[in-house]
């Protein structure tokens, strides 16, 4: 029994010393590395990190007095850097980081100012003070959407949980050739967009559509974007035949509005007896306030207040056509100064004789008023042929992916 007790000891105690030992490393705990955070060029953890926005009555100086930065270093940065980071200029709401010691001063040592998602200024005060102003990184991803119609564009766009940008750059790719304010149910859209991202995950919204499909009223129309440096800087939308989409005059002078009075020699008006009074221009009601666009390149000859015309201004376009726009709120615009398409004029009021808020447009070609729906509006400069080669190596591939989208 006694040899039996001695042979068996080893065995018990090896297995008591590997159950201690299981019984060790259980409680040792694992110790999980704290992951490493940059940004801004900045590695985050080493520093304590206080995230705000600047607030009404903030100022650089006091934000950084707060948080231990000597009077002498915040003037330096206020007097000596003005050109590359203007103190004075800080905006209420934008956001600022402050990365801090991490001992018991908890002292700034950096401030970051974001003037807007993408670019940002640092004012680093450790050793020699620097400063200077960056970029988050920002990338392209190309991506594809569709849509059919219900009620309007926006609402549309809404249910596909696509940027309402995306309304106004079609409406801007296709003001020419299409009233977004009769647009009906069963038009449908197909989409080749960019959208940014910035830091690689966070989206930054719509960069610009590369391509797009749009059948309004069972009329297919396409729209490539184009862009060559060669001939001169040439960028716009062609359709599948390179016939420039973009026409001299746009469609209508408000977008997204309506047409409550159109242009009529033969309109007859209960109010007045029914005596015949023509209406010579066509009338967009909108929303007081509205911006109120030239629909051509022009130079203003008018721009005043009068009589029934309200607050008014009119374009001359070239030796053919002239455009005239009445019921203003204000006029943006004076006698002699040159306008861009699409550029804001005026804002929809109800000055002058009118009952309700909106623009009468009003067109003149060869000096007689005509009505602007029913004119074969010219095209804007063409494509040159020499560029017809490139545009549909570009073009076609773009087609060839707009027609495998499914609405």
């Amino acid at each position: 029994m006694k040899n039996l007790i001695l042979f068996l000891l080893p065995l018990i105690l090896l297995t008591a010393a590997c159950e201690n030992k299981n019984e060790d490393l259980a409680e040792t705990p694992t110790v999980v590395a704290e992951p490493i955070i940059e940004q801004y060029g900045y590695i985050l953890n080493d520093f304590n990190v206080i995230r705000d926005t600047i607030r009404k009555g903030d100022t650089f100086g006091d934000i950084l007095f707060a948080n231990g930065v000597p009077q002498e270093q915040i003037m330096e940065v206020a007097t000596k850097f003005r050109d590359s980071f203007d103190v004075r200029k800080i905006g209420v709401g934008k956001p600022y980081v402050l990365l801090n010691s991490k001992d018991s001063l908890n002292k700034t040592q950096v401030f970051i100012y974001e003037s807007n998602n993408v670019d940002f200024a640092v004012v680093d005060f450790r050793e020699t003070l620097t400063i200077y102003n960056s970029q988050k990184p920002v990338r392209y991803e190309d991506r594809e959407a569709s849509g059919v119609i219900t009620s309007s564009l926006s609402a549309t766009m809404e249910e596909q949980n696509l940027s309402p940008y995306m309304t106004d750059q079609l409406a801007n790719i296709y003001a020419w050739t299409i009233n977004f304010f009769k647009l009906q149910p069963g038009d449908r859209f197909k989409v080749i967009y960019t959208e940014k991202f910035i830091d690689d995950t966070i989206p930054g919204g719509l960069k610009e559509i590369k391509a797009a499909y749009f059948e309004h009223r069972g009329k297919p129309l396409y729209a490539f974007k184009f862009t060559s440096d060669s001939l001169g800087k040439i960028s716009g939308y062609y359709d599948e035949q390179a016939n420039n989409l973009k026409r001299a005059f746009l469609k209508a002078p408000v977008q997204f509005s309506r047409i409550s009075s159109r242009y009529n020699l033969n309109r007859r008006i209960k109010y007045y007896g029914f005596k015949l009074r023509p209406h010579r221009g066509t009338d967009f009601a909108a929303p007081v306030g509205t911006p109120i666009l030239a629909t051509a390149d022009g130079v203003v000859t008018k721009s005043e207040y009068r009589g029934g015309n309200g607050n008014y201004v009119k374009i001359q376009h070239n030796g053919t056509y002239e455009t005239q726009y009445l019921h203003m709120k204000a006029r943006k615009v004076k006698v002699g100064q040159h306008v861009s398409q699409g550029d804001i004029i005026g804002w929809i009021g109800m000055t002058g004789n009118t009952s309700g808020p909106h623009v009468c447009y009003r067109f003149w070609k060869n000096g007689k008023e005509v009505d602007p729906f029913k004119e074969d509006m010219p095209f804007s400069q063409p494509l040159p042929k020499e560029l017809h080669q490139q545009y549909s190596a570009n073009m076609l591939p773009m087609k060839e992916i707009l027609d495998c989208i499914s609405f």
